[in-house]
């Protein structure tokens, strides 16, 4: 009975063995993948101008502070009509009227009392015609206009929201791409590329074209697109 014991266990042992020197066999050709990037990039060119212009306007009477907003507004559309940016392209957004007396912290120094902001959103997909009119701001200021310092001054917003339009071609490019690495390091390796593992498509980034201190992507009209994508190839 000692013996069949010893026996049966003596088998079990092999067996066990056997099983676990399969599976380290399988697990270690399943290790076997490399992870390579893709990277693909395009320029592309804004589709839409958002131009937030903001003016001041300032009257020792309230009349006298709207009377100048009314004259600062007919200036800007002239100006604009003057750039060939259609009327139906501009949005009175907001007015606000400061009374300086009404705020208890006024020093009192003299300035207008009445101070009448107002903002104007031009919005148009004509980049051109928003880019010339931005280069020309000096005309508008010299015509009398305000324009407040911090909002509307800096110029366009120039956006791209076509992203759908380029995704898969882009993303396929960069697929290719994350192959070609792929296959030069199974090259070099003595291997072959197998089938896809896992797969990261990545981000899509909008970046400026020119990049330089202080410069913004929302200030370019030309933007480059970039997507990495990480993919996971196995060797054989």
């Amino acid at each position: 009975m000692k013996l069949l014991s010893a026996l049966v266990l003596s088998i079990g042992a092999v067996i066990a063995a056997w099983q676990v020197a399969d599976g380290l066999r399988d697990l270690k050709t399943g290790d076997r993948y490399v992870t390579v990037k893709g990277v693909a990039e395009r320029e592309v060119e804004a589709n839409l101008a958002l131009w937030p212009l903001r003016f001041v306007a300032t009257g020792d009477t309230l009349e006298q502070a709207q009377t100048t907003a009314r004259k600062s507004r007919d200036s800007i559309s002239a100006f604009l009509k003057l750039q060939a940016i259609e009327a139906d392209a501009v949005e009175l957004q907001r007015i606000d009227v400061t009374d300086t007396q009404a705020n208890p912290y006024n020093s009192g120094n003299g300035g207008k009392r009445f101070i009448v902001n107002q903002t104007l959103m031009i919005r148009s997909n004509d980049i051109g015609k928003v880019k010339q009119a931005a280069q020309a701001m000096g005309d508008l200021v010299d015509s009398g206009v305000v324009l407040s310092g911090d909002y509307g001054a800096s110029g366009p917003t120039y956006l791209f929201d076509d992203l759908n339009s380029i995704k898969p071609a882009m993303i396929a490019e960069a697929t290719a791409a994350a192959r070609d690495a792929a296959q030069q390091f199974a090259t070099d390796a003595g291997a072959e590329v197998g089938g896809l593992r896992r797969a990261n498509q990545g981000v899509f980034q909008i970046l400026p074209r020119d990049q330089a201190p202080g410069i913004t992507e929302a200030q370019q009209p030309v933007k480059t697109v970039r997507v990495v994508s990480t993919i996971q190839y196995y060797l054989k």
